[in-house]
């Protein structure tokens, strides 16, 4: 089935909800999709970007990558670094683990776009959750981003909570917050990846 444009999607999430039809209105950059089939590319770019700023990420990422040969850390090679070695580039003891672990599960799993495409969203979210450092949220952008699946909302995402919460006027934390934002949420099926994506870029100030 071919996917609906961006564009036709948000004019469909607009009619949905008038709130979120608001905050369409406020993003003046353009959203398109990324897709990607390298989802083990993908998973070490998120282990490295856990709790770090764009700009950081960007400076470690490139430091990271041209440790190996066509700057691509295959898995054989992130395995046969040392952990000095990879610690110099400004990972973490943490991070530098959970890199081993994506790379070990990597060859002992099948992590191929081919693969994971023929499960659920939530057979994909169990699937790469086996592997330690690699959480739910991670792999919600995974399923948001390379894979471009049109129905995942992050609803633990801090940005995501903070938007809605301006948006939406809600005086809600924690659990409540949580059951409130997944009950609106629930206006953007199909599409909650897009309207996710839209509320990341919406200004309400």
């Amino acid at each position: 089935m071919t996917k609906k444009p961006y564009s036709e999607i948000a004019l469909l999430l607009a009619k949905k909800d008038p709130i979120l039809k608001t905050a369409i209105a406020t993003v003046k950059t353009e959203i398109k999709p990324t897709p990607s089939v390298d989802i083990y590319l993908w998973l070490l770019n998120s282990i490295v970007s856990q709790q770090l700023s764009v700009k950081v990420v960007r400076v470690i990422w490139k430091r990271f990558t041209d440790l190996f040969s066509n700057a691509y850390p295959s898995a054989e090679h992130v395995l046969n670094f040392e952990d000095a070695k990879l610690r110099s580039v400004g990972l973490s003891n943490s991070k530098v683990k959970y890199i081993r672990n994506v790379a070990q599960f990597s060859l002992d799993n099948d992590v191929s776009f081919e693969h994971l495409n023929e499960l659920t969203d939530e057979e994909v979210i169990v699937y790469l959750t086996q592997i330690k450092g690699v959480g739910t949220w991670t792999v919600q952008m995974i399923l948001m981003f390379p894979m471009d699946r049109p129905n995942v909302f992050p609803v633990d995402d801090l940005g995501i909570q903070t938007h809605m919460k301006k948006w939406y006027s809600l005086d809600l934390e924690k659990k409540e917050l949580r059951i409130k934002l997944i009950e609106i949420s629930e206006k953007w099926r199909p599409y909650k990846t897009l309207a996710s994506k839209f509320l990341w870029e919406s200004v309400n100030e």
